[in-house]
């Protein structure tokens, strides 16, 4: 178990007291950067921030239970410190009572962790696989942690745990009794997964796709792709990367690993594909799976045509650790229905679909491919998708152009969902079926004393817009 012996060690502090049992049974549970997650036995990790300085919240952290805090200011006498800054002197009698809570007082907290966490995983044995992506990362996660725990002892990334502050905090959630740990890697800047990987060491790597999600700060879609591709090329020899056949932009990256490369897709072409691909709306999906000359016929509870995609890169990843069939079709017929759309009933009876997570152009599809699949009068209510930079307009309208094909009734929300609503007239839909609106609260006016018994209602935004307030003020009707 991770304790203060290899935090001593880690950080290269008093050599003579790291294997003493008394340090070696400070166990640590877990870390946190939230003092109100702390737990007993826990490390808080104090963040100076602009807003919010973590150090303000010791106290607190304590009070719920942890036995450390990692921070790098000079505390109130009233907390017992040990200071672990390479330039200082580590005083060993510090760890004379070690019932009682401690300030490890480091250099740069953030790096610390960093620190901490290369080092706890570098003393494990176990596989990780890496996933990263544009849109699809949390879903093939969850999917691919349920495959590989039909063998394997699995842990997998908590919420969107995915940068250089929540991926160390995962890895210190490791044990030795993980046998596999599944791990989203987010992007913003070049350099950001390579460093990522120097912490994780994946060997396993996933490349979902490359779209215009966060493309206002991350860049265009070719610096996406630049650094999405740093996970395959952290990769050993001995590795895997399972790579998107039909994204043009990832395709590419087979030529920046030396690993093994398994394509997946709707392509014959690739190595994993799939093809008799049958929507059943709320009921999930049914494909034939294909691999090799082998083929076999599934059906999943997966929500839209779309997730036969993320059902091909768990059976792949599943594949590529030396999964059977049999275990690999289990963890994908036992996996959540939906993970973050949610289906809910408004006072009408109208069927409303909560996919107010999040929103990009490839995910607003995705949602509008599924409402196409369900029976009833179809109403899209779709808010801005935000972040998307150069690929604002664009996003927009692909958008508007595929709600005017499968809607019946438009609703709009925000000032960039005008864009949506214009495509959609540019594409034919009648002016009388498109409604523009402010915000949500005119939303919920608007759709309350018009949705009815046979509707089904599709909602979904990026997360600034606030979409999941609609789908409240809708549930609360009734």
């Amino acid at each position: 178990m991770l304790n203060l012996g290899v935090v001593l060690e880690a950080l290269n502090k008093l050599p003579a007291l790291q294997k003493d049992p008394a340090v070696v049974a400070s166990v640590i549970t877990e870390a946190h950067v939230d003092s109100r997650k702390a737990i007993s036995g826990s490390m808080f990790v104090a963040l100076p921030g602009e807003r919010v300085d973590g150090h303000n919240f010791v106290a607190d952290a304590f009070n719920h239970g942890a036995m450390f805090a990692l921070v790098q200011r000079e505390m109130s006498a009233e907390f017992t410190t040990l200071d672990l800054r390479p330039d200082q002197e580590a005083d060993p009698a510090v760890l004379k009572n070690l019932d009682r809570p401690i300030c490890l007082r480091v250099t740069d907290s953030l790096q610390a962790l960093q620190t901490i966490a290369g080092f706890w995983r570098r003393k494990l044995n176990l596989k990780v696989v890496g996933i990263t992506g544009s849109v699809g990362k949390s879903t093939t996660k969850e999917v691919v942690a349920e495959v590989l725990s039909q063998r394997y002892t699995t842990l997998k990334s908590s919420g969107n745990l995915n940068n250089e502050i929540g991926l160390p905090l995962m890895l210190l959630s490791l044990s030795e009794g993980h046998e596999r740990a599944v791990l989203e890697m987010g992007f913003y800047v070049l350099g950001e997964i390579t460093f990522l990987c120097n912490l994780a060491q994946p060997e396993i790597a996933v490349i979902n796709n490359i779209g215009t999600v966060h493309a206002a700060r991350a860049g265009d879609q070719a610096t996406i792709a630049q650094g999405k591709g740093e996970l395959v090329e952290a990769l050993p020899e001995s590795g895997v990367a399972i790579l998107n056949y039909d994204d043009p932009l990832v395709v590419p990256m087979a030529a920046r690993t030396k690993a093994r490369v398994i394509f997946y897709g709707l392509d014959p072409a690739a190595d994993v594909w799939a093809d008799e691909v049958e929507g059943l709306g709320l009921e999930g999906i049914r494909f034939r799976l294909n691999y090799h000359g082998d083929s076999i016929h599934m059906r999943v509870p997966m929500i839209g045509r779309h997730s036969v995609q993320t059902a091909l890169r768990a059976a792949a990843v599943g594949l590529a650790d030396g999964l059977t069939w049999q275990e690999i079709v289990d963890g994908l017929r036992s996996s959540p229905t939906q993970l973050r759309l949610m289906a809910v009933r408004a006072s009408s009876g109208a069927l409303i679909l909560d996919d107010t997570y999040n929103a990009s152009p490839e995910s607003m599809l995705a949602a509008l491919n599924l409402l196409d699949e369900l029976e009833g009068r179809k109403i899209a209510v779709l808010g801005d998708m935000l972040e998307l930079g150069q690929y604002e307009w664009v996003g927009h309208e692909k958008v508007g152009i595929r709600a005017a094909q499968v809607a019946n009734l438009l609703v709009t929300v925000g000032e960039r969902g005008r864009m949506i609503a214009a495509a959609a007239a540019r594409a034919g839909l009648a002016g009388s079926l498109i409604t523009e609106l402010d915000n949500t609260d005119q939303a919920a006016d608007f759709l309350k004393t018009r949705l009815g018994a046979k509707d089904v209602v599709l909602i979904k935004g990026s997360r600034g817009m606030r979409m999941e307030r609609l789908v409240s003020r809708l549930e609360a009707a009734r």
